[in-house]
């Protein structure tokens, strides 16, 4: 349930910043930011320090190495499913939901991987600490 809680957060991040519908931080922006200045920029803000927990804890977990390995991994379920003719790459919509899901995938992965990795190896992850 919680890998589930922090994919879904980060899948509604992703859309809610970019999405091929109306309906998103982006569009809404564009229309609005000099009627809506001080509440644009303070919502961009708000995405900037949502994306960076997220993208600090995803390459601090799973690193640089890890993030394309679930990128590939996303990439060759893609590839699968057209060579199946169960997915086409002719709707332009589309592709970008997917491109949506695998970059929410790879940031619920990477802020759930220390607690994977503690269910699997009983160990626990910490922060090095400089001094």
């Amino acid at each position: 349930m919680g890998f589930l809680l922090r994919w879904l957060f980060a899948f509604v991040l992703i859309a809610s910043t970019f999405n091929p519908t109306k309906w998103n931080f982006i569009h809404w922006a564009e229309t609005n930011f000099y009627e809506e200045m001080p509440l644009t920029i303070l919502l961009g803000l708000i995405l900037i320090v949502a994306y960076v927990i997220y993208i600090r804890a995803t390459v601090r977990s799973i690193g640089l190495f890890g993030i394309f390995l679930v990128f590939a991994v996303f990439a060759a379920l893609v590839w699968v499913l057209i060579d199946r003719q169960l997915l086409s790459l002719n709707n332009s919509d589309l592709n970008v939901w997917m491109g949506i899901l695998a970059l929410s995938l790879i940031l619920g992965i990477g802020l759930s991987w220390s607690f994977v990795r503690r269910a699997l190896s009983g160990q626990v992850d910490v922060d090095e600490v400089d001094e």
